[in-house]
């Protein structure tokens, strides 16, 4: 997230060639330019946002580690919600733990706690976020010599599922400020600031849910194939 913000910069000339007509090539290949270029004109807050989240993570999983409590009462509460019954049932099947892994993390988690708030209250999905990232640092702390080994290809679509909320995230906060001060972004009115604000959250979402689907299969097929072996090797 470049010391000075470029938000104001008119989006549609993200990616545009020198005042010559592209050609569909040029065209398709700027579209998918499109999302890092919007990165690299606010990384200061992609940044911050970045950090924030890793931060909350590691906040809430040393507050597990100091107080046993906290997990244990997270374990208890996926027991009672039917999360863990849910695992259960899918995990013999990698392709379809993957679908049930991307389905939660779409529906649940980006649009119901991120996306959706944030398109009725401004910045309103980045508490719920933080708050979710807290619980989740908790919820990794682990109560057994083989949920640690599982933690270990686990790390791995923690980083990933958490830069594709990370991404929203910058997202839902473009929205809410193009929305609160539409001047910002050169729209003359709310609306027009507000809209402004959800095609760049539009823009994110591609690299997002790039990140959901890589993230999905490689939790799915690593807790299916890879913690049985490794817990023969290290316990």
């Amino acid at each position: 997230m470049p010391g000075r913000d470029t938000a104001t910069l008119p989006l549609r000339a993200v990616g545009e060639c020198d005042g010559s007509m592209s050609s569909p090539t040029s065209a398709r290949t700027s579209f998918w330019r499109r999302p890092f270029a919007l990165i690299r004109a606010h990384r200061r807050a992609y940044a911050t946002i970045t950090a924030a989240t890793y931060g909350l993570l590691v906040a809430g999983f040393v507050a597990g580690l100091l107080f046993p409590a906290l997990p244990a009462a997270r374990a208890a509460a996926l027991e009672t919600d039917g999360t863990s019954d849910l695992v259960t049932a899918v995990a013999s099947s990698a392709p379809l733990f993957a679908l049930v892994i991307l389905a939660v993390n779409v529906l649940r988690l980006s649009l119901l706690t991120i996306v959706v708030p944030s398109l009725v209250v401004p910045f309103a999905g980045l508490a719920f976020f933080g708050f979710w990232v807290a619980q989740t640092g908790i919820t990794l702390v682990q109560s057994t010599p083989v949920g640690w080994v599982a933690m270990i290809p686990h790390t791995l679509t923690v980083l990933i599922e958490l830069q594709a909320y990370a991404l929203l995230a910058l997202g839902a906060f473009l929205l809410g400020r193009a929305w609160l001060r539409p001047a910002h972004v050169g729209a003359p009115t709310r609306r027009a600031g507000y809209l402004h604000g959800l095609r760049e959250l539009g823009i994110l979402s591609l690299p997002a849910l790039a990140l959901l689907v890589i993230g999905a299969v490689w939790e799915a097929y690593s807790l299916r194939y890879l913690v049985f072996p490794l817990s023969e090797i290290l316990l």
